[in-house]
C-alpha cells in the first residue's frame, strides 16, 4: 500500500522541471532596476565629486566634509592649506572637499567686468 504522501511527492518533481531560464528573469530585472536607480547615480556623483576636487585652486572658498568653510591658500598633490580666519590655517585632505562655494577673485572679477562689457554696449 502507498500513502498520500508519497504520491504527493513523486508528482512535485514533474512540475519543478519546467523552470529553467525564466525562474532567473525577476532576478535579473532587479538588478536591471538597482543599476539604474542605485548604481549608475553614486557612480555619477563620484565623478562630479572627483572632478571638483581635482578643480580646486588657490583662492576658492570651500565647504569641507566637516562643515568647515574656508579659502584655500595652497594646493598640494594629497593635501591643501585653508585658512578659516586672520592667522589660523589648518592642512587637510583633498578628500575632505565637500563642495566649492565661490570659485577664484581673479575670475569673479573677470566675470564682472565681462557683464559690465555686455550691459554698455546693448
Amino acid at each position: 500500500m502507498t500513502s498520500i504522501a508519497y504520491a504527493m511527492g513523486q508528482g512535485g518533481a514533474a512540475g519543478q522541471s519546467a523552470g529553467g531560464f525564466s525562474s532567473f528573469i525577476p532576478l535579473i530585472l532587479m538588478f536591471v532596476i538597482f543599476y539604474f536607480l542605485l548604481i549608475r547615480p553614486q557612480q555619477k556623483k563620484s565623478k562630479e565629486h572627483r572632478e571638483m576636487i581635482s578643480n580646486v585652486k588657490k583662492g576658492d572658498r570651500i565647504v569641507t566634509s566637516g562643515g568647515i568653510h574656508g579659502d584655500v591658500t595652497h594646493v598640494g598633490e594629497t593635501t591643501m592649506t585653508v585658512k578659516i580666519a586672520d592667522k589660523v590655517r589648518i592642512k587637510l585632505a583633498r578628500g575632505n572637499v565637500a563642495a566649492l562655494v565661490a570659485v577664484a577673485s581673479s575670475q569673479v572679477q573677470k566675470s564682472k567686468s565681462s557683464k559690465k562689457g555686455s550691459e554698455k554696449s546693448k
